[in-house]
């Protein structure tokens, strides 16, 4: 599942990532992005941190006090991926960090190797 509320790089995520062989669902916030989830049961979410709304920290959350998520890779997937961000976000629950922008091929490296790793909850 990958959550973004910039649509262009939605677009651009998912085509790439269903051309790479993974079956892609979409979210624009972070509420679709709990009602997605729920019906999808996706192995791992890329999630934006930052969304009107709801943001992707507050979504990751709420996914993360459902147990049938405790074992998916819930990872933030932003612009703002400074030090600071970056401890905040896994201080906050999520597994990884991925910084954007990043190009397709890193996407999909990163992605396999994640899913590839021992699962750490």
């Amino acid at each position: 599942l990958v959550v973004d509320d910039y649509l262009d790089a939605l677009e651009i995520y998912q085509t790439y990532l269903t051309f790479k062989g993974y079956r892609v669902a979409t979210a624009s916030s972070g509420a679709d992005a709990i009602t997605i989830a729920q019906v999808e049961r996706p192995s791992l979410i890329l999630m934006d941190l930052r969304m009107i709304g709801m943001s992707g920290t507050e979504a990751m959350q709420t996914l993360r006090a459902d147990p049938a998520f405790a074992d998916v890779l819930i990872v933030a997937f932003t612009a703002h991926a400074m030090a600071a961000e970056r401890a905040e976000a896994m201080k906050a629950g999520f597994d990884a960090l991925i910084s954007k922008p990043c190009l397709p091929d890193e996407l999909v490296t990163a992605i396999e190797r994640l899913l590839s790793e021992p699962r750490r909850r």
